[in-house]
């Protein structure tokens, strides 16, 4: 595989086999081999370069790499706010959580639907849409029906859409039992690399909210904690791209 990589227009057997060292019957046997698992593909020229399988576990190196140097920032969000904290990135039209840190103090909500597919519901996903160009947006919406999770979810698309777009000069996106009842969350964007994005955000019971917006009505506990955590994850984020 590593002769193979180092030609990235393709290299025939032949050439591999003579690189490698390999007798060119054993060099055919594992390309075969490896073509039929994926992890090499045969050109119609008949050389051979690395295959989607392949490229898939390096892209999912590259991300565990990535969480590893985010992870700690979450545990700590977790354990100042005792609430499950979550990160989300939004990647190829999908907004998918790619971590969960959670304790027995701080509990993770029970993601009965995907956040592929409750975007509009989660503070999360309606973090990232808001932050979304108007054509990513409704191509988003487009693939996405608003699914009624909660009595209190917004299932029409004008109504999300005028939510998104209201002023409220604050960074942090709230989801009032909208994709669990006894469930609310907050999040804000995190950006990374030129162009990426995503939400880190923290979720915990409703009775527990009540108790703590007595104290703090305007919920600033919630952003001075989510904001400066969600600059320290997206600069650790950009310096592994």
């Amino acid at each position: 595989m590593e002769a193979v990589g180092a030609h990235e227009g393709g290299a025939p057997a032949k050439r591999l086999a003579r690189e490698t060292g390999l007798p060119l019957a054993t060099t055919y046997h594992l390309l075969r081999t490896m073509a039929h698992e994926g992890y090499v593909s045969r050109l119609d020229d008949g050389g051979f370069v690395i295959g989607d399988k392949l490229r898939a576990l390096e892209s999912g190196s590259r991300e565990q790499v990535m969480l590893a140097r985010v992870r700690p920032a979450l545990a700590a969000l977790r354990d100042e706010l005792s609430a499950a904290a979550y990160l989300t990135f939004y990647d190829e039209g999908e907004i998918r959580i790619a971590d969960i840190v959670d304790g027995p103090q701080a509990p993770r909500v029970d993601l009965w639907v995907g956040c592929e597919d409750a975007g509009h519901a989660t503070a999360l996903g309606k973090c990232v849409l808001r932050e979304l160009g108007d054509e990513a947006r409704h191509d988003y919406l487009s693939r996405h029906p608003l699914v009624d999770l909660t009595p209190r979810t917004v299932t029409r698309s004008d109504d999300l859409l005028r939510r998104l777009d209201s002023p409220t000069g604050s960074p942090l996106v709230a989801d009032l039992e909208e994709y669990a009842l006894g469930t609310v969350c907050f999040a804000v964007p995190i950006y990374y690399g030129e162009d990426r994005l995503g939400s880190l955000g923290i979720s915990l019971r409703a009775d527990r909210l009540a108790r703590l917006t007595e104290r703090d009505p305007h919920r600033e506990l919630f952003r001075t904690h989510l904001v400066p955590t969600a600059s320290r994850v997206s600069r650790n984020l950009s310096l592994t791209i």
